[in-house]
């Protein structure tokens, strides 16, 4: 790993501030026009970077701002995407499920444009912080509809999506490390719904083989990997579902420790840990030495604080089984994978990333 590792980080989203949101309403009901909506917009960036600085992180986003959501962006930037209704739904805690939209393949797969350039070259100029870069990984655009997200008639033979979906990841990639990315988090969801076995069951129902399903997207992540440069440090955020406090899966890793954490390509894999639904820590022992893991300890879906203590004494659990030196802390996941946010507050999310770091420098330094 030739970029440093960093004890403490987070995901990638933040909670859109009012004016934010306020603006994006009036710019889409025609009352704002283009050029006025960007100022607000790049204000609202500027204060999330000031956030992340103030709260001593060295990761730093520009908080998906530019986004309707954490896939939005890859959507908008991609030719032959579209959106269709998902055949899983979200769970509340209370029970309750939501649907969702997600991507559907309508057409030849080609960049239009920079998927995550022009955040990077934002973000660059306005931290001295490490730009961070998330993106949607590859299995994005299958998995939640498995071979039904795919126009056949586009793409008839299904390797010829997937050699097209890969070349502009790779297109991107390349692009990003022109601009100096030295850290890019791809988003794999999948992964975390096939440690389930209810969700594995369901795949199966769909005609899907989930052991299949898991190799194919190691592979996908490790191909857009290979394009990257040494210097650019490969994250995994493994997740399991995250909408307005809402999740997806639960189950421990063992289902798809061994291949997900021996195969992938990664440096380092961010994983979900904030309540039960993720087992224990057991499988992190089967972590290649050459790869880190960040404790998504701190949950993003509510505002109570967790306790430094408790964290402390958990992190200090999980390194029984792997080398405490390889782990990090953060929350579980990103504040805001849609506009709408979680159910908390700025105030909320910003104590949480301090504590996050406070933490990381009483534990790593």
């Amino acid at each position: 790993m030739t970029v440093k590792f960093l004890h403490a980080d987070h995901v990638g989203s933040l909670l859109r501030p009012q004016k934010l949101k306020d603006a994006a309403r009036a710019f889409h009901a025609g009352r704002l026009d283009e050029a006025s909506f960007n100022a607000v917009l790049d204000d609202a960036i500027r204060e999330a970077i000031a956030l992340q600085e103030d709260a001593g992180l060295q990761s730093i986003t520009d908080g998906e701002f530019r986004r309707g959501s954490w896939f939005a962006g890859f959507i908008d930037a991609v030719n032959g995407v579209g959106v269709k209704p998902a055949l899983f739904t979200f769970k509340g805690d209370d029970g309750k499920t939501a649907d969702y939209q997600t991507a559907s393949i309508e057409g030849k797969l080609s960049r239009k444009r920079g998927i995550c350039t022009a955040e990077l070259a934002f973000v660059k100029k306005n931290t001295k912080g490490r730009p961070k870069i998330t993106i949607p990984a590859p299995s994005l655009v299958h998995f939640f509809r498995g071979d039904q997200s795919v126009n056949r008639e586009a793409y008839p033979d299904l390797e010829d999506f997937w050699r097209d979906l890969i070349q502009v990841y790779k297109d991107e990639v390349r692009d990003l490390a022109a601009l100096g990315l030295q850290f890019l988090q791809l988003d794999e969801v999948a992964a975390a719904m096939l440690c389930d076995p209810k969700m594995r069951a369901q795949a199966v129902g769909f005609g899907l083989n989930p052991d299949s399903l898991l190799e194919r997207y190691i592979w996908a992540i490790n191909e857009v990997a290979a394009s990257a440069p040494a210097s650019m440090q490969i994250g995994v955020h493994v997740c399991r579902g995250n909408y307005k406090g809402h999740w997806m899966a639960e189950g421990g890793y063992e289902l798809v420790a061994e291949k997900l954490f021996r195969d992938t390509k990664a440096d380092v894999f961010f994983l979900e840990y904030d309540s039960t639904r993720a087992g224990g820590f057991e499988p992190l022992a089967l972590v290649p030495e050459d790869k880190c893991v960040v404790l998504g300890l701190i949950t993003s879906k509510r505002p109570d604080m967790e306790q430094a203590s408790v964290l402390k004494s958990r992190i200090a659990e999980a390194s029984r089984f792997i080398a405490r030196e390889r782990l990090g802390l953060s929350p579980q996941c990103g504040f805001a994978s849609s506009v709408g946010g979680n159910p908390l507050s700025i105030e909320d999310e910003k104590n949480k990333l301090k504590l996050a770091v406070s933490v990381a420098q009483e534990v790593w330094g």
